[in-house]
């Protein structure tokens, strides 16, 4: 493993079935994950034995240019004011899970914050790789598979 890519950290935001799957798989691909979830009655449970930590705010995972930053969840109503945060950061990546077929939620919240366009484009969607994953596991290897490309400057299908 050459500098450039270690170390691997990915924050996972919000608590998820596909976070659990990133934090699961994530570890196995070099990845040190984290989740943030910033209600503590989403929690579940004890810490995974994975490898994962969680924390209630982005802050505390303490991004920098070796962290990829993906809000697992669309439809939560933090995501404007956490995507404001993580684009203020030093993190190498950013990204939110949703259906490429419409425009994000986080558009239209970032642009209620005030966020400039240029920074609004930074949000990575969608994400992962197109081979048509359904489910939290298949989502999370899709988005690993992607973030793996982009890091080594590949392609790696994300036409969707």
């Amino acid at each position: 493993m050459t500098d450039e890519l270690s170390p691997r950290r990915l924050v996972a935001v919000f608590a998820s079935p596909v976070a659990e799957m990133l934090a699961r798989f994530g570890v196995e691909l070099g990845f040190h994950v984290m989740v943030v979830e910033p209600d503590a009655t989403r929690l579940q449970g004890t810490p995974r034995p994975h490898g994962d930590r969680t924390v209630s705010d982005l802050w505390a995972t303490e991004p920098d240019e070796h962290t990829d930053v993906l809000l697992t969840d669309h439809h939560r109503g933090e995501i404007g004011t956490l995507l404001r945060e993580a684009l203020t950061g030093k993190s190498r990546w950013i990204g939110i899970l949703g259906n490429p077929r419409h425009e994000g939620p986080h558009v239209a919240a970032l642009r209620e914050l005030h966020v400039p366009e240029e920074e609004i484009a930074r949000v990575h969607r969608p994400v992962g790789l197109n081979i048509g994953s359904r489910t939290p596991a298949e989502i999370a290897v899709a988005v690993l598979a992607g973030l793996i490309a982009d890091r080594n400057n590949r392609p790696g299908g994300f036409e969707f």
